[in-house]
């Protein structure tokens, strides 16, 4: 796939968002409020409700016609925002697998969620049941 130069600066800034995104995720909360606030300053955001395909009524803070990476960043900013005003941020959590950048919220009932997928919860408890069986792969 050839990927033009616009492109290109596209990506680079979508994994920069991506970067931050991690970053905020990581922050404790009264943190993640200066950096959602800092977001929403930089996209001057005019959130507004809106209602497409089969979606109701919810918030977009960002226009259609913006770049993928301001949107990702608007989007982002509302719902870290619902999150921290509900005080939620506990439920933020960067997975348990040491090899995944992954990054969940944790809506389970008893909050004790580790892992972004079940294809990670899957490979670390394999794993962890190598290790204990003496199984080596060399």
């Amino acid at each position: 796939m050839i990927l033009t130069i616009t492109a290109h600066a596209e990506l680079a800034s979508v994994v920069r968002t991506r970067d931050e995104l991690r970053t905020i995720w990581s922050l404790p909360r009264d943190g993640q409020v200066d950096e959602i606030n800092r977001w929403l300053r930089e996209l001057n955001a005019t959130p507004e409700l809106v209602r497409h395909d089969r979606f109701d009524w919810h918030l977009h803070a960002a226009s259609d016609d913006a770049p993928l990476a301001n949107r990702m960043r608007a989007e982002g900013a509302l719902a870290l925002a619902e999150v921290t005003r509900r005080k939620q941020n506990d439920r933020m959590r960067v997975c348990d697998a040491d090899d995944c950048t992954g990054l969940l919220v944790d809506l389970s009932r008893n909050g004790s969620k580790r892992f972004c997928s079940v294809r990670c919860g899957n490979r670390v408890n394999q794993q962890g049941f190598r290790e204990r069986m003496g199984d080596d792969d060399d």
